[in-house]
């Protein structure tokens, strides 16, 4: 009854498959202004992560929000058409030259990729030595088990033995703790599957900012305003990110 009280009433009864739903994040995303201040803040940190060059960024799933607008030449992508979107493509087929991406980044979409060898494997061939993948993405601890195992919609697993997913379509298909898996918990199994690459950062934060903006698919228990308090309280429990944080930033290097 509570979930259904706080769910957003532009998303109720939406297929998270269609396009039309991506449209409706997007305009959830700019005009919540709770939400659209932490996916800019989301987005400064991702900059701050990029290696310098000239050759352009690949966004994966960048329908829902506006990182371009951030930042000069990037490309869009999405698994569909949809609007603010240049190329659709597969995360486990990229359309791009050998060597041609100075880096991919992408926000929330790392656990919906099906198929990761796939992407690590093109990703190794796109993006040029030197290069990087940048992504936030939900992480797994104490406090995050809570919240993504009994109050998300999205499938939240971190026993999953394997880097697949549950069956389910280009958006519903996810699990929540796929790169804590990848990135943290089978990290011997990730160097050794993937030589070229080196994971140089994993920084747990926000443990409370995105849960009381309610995303993009629950209505924002904060109004904007209150943007300044919840990041001054949460730069408090930093210290405790590790037990706390349902976030994380996540940075993989192309060594060679």
């Amino acid at each position: 009854m509570l979930k259904t009280l706080l769910t957003h009433p532009l998303v109720r009864g939406l297929d998270l498959d269609e396009p039309a739903t991506t449209a409706v994040k997007r305009r959830l995303v700019k005009d919540k202004a709770f939400l659209r201040r932490i996916y800019e803040e989301w987005y400064a940190m991702i900059v701050g992560a990029l290696p310098s060059g000239g050759q352009p960024i690949l966004e994966l799933g960048s329908g829902p929000g506006f990182f371009a607008e951030r930042h000069d030449g990037v490309i869009g992508s999405e698994v569909f058409p949809c609007p603010g979107v240049q190329v659709v493509l597969d995360g486990g087929r990229l359309p791009f030259a050998e060597g041609s991406l100075r880096a991919i980044v992408m926000t929330d979409v790392f656990h919906h990729l099906p198929d990761v060898g796939a992407f690590f494997r093109e990703a190794t061939r796109c993006v040029a030595p030197g290069g990087r993948i940048v992504m936030i993405e939900p992480w797994t601890t104490a406090w995050s088990k809570l919240i993504y195992g009994h109050f998300h919609h999205e499938p939240f697993d971190p026993t999953a033995k394997e880097w697949a997913l549950p069956c389910g379509g280009p958006v519903s298909g996810a699990n929540g703790a796929l790169p804590w898996i990848v990135f943290e918990r089978d990290r011997e199994a990730f160097d050794r599957a993937f030589p070229l690459w080196r994971i140089g950062l994993i920084e747990p934060f926000m443990p409370f900012r995105y849960l009381v903006s309610g995303g993009v698919s629950m209505r924002s228990l904060m109004p904007g305003a209150a943007f300044p308090a919840w990041r001054g309280f949460e730069t408090l429990v930093q210290p405790w990110a590790r037990s706390l944080a349902m976030f994380a930033l996540i940075v993989v290097d192309r060594v060679r």
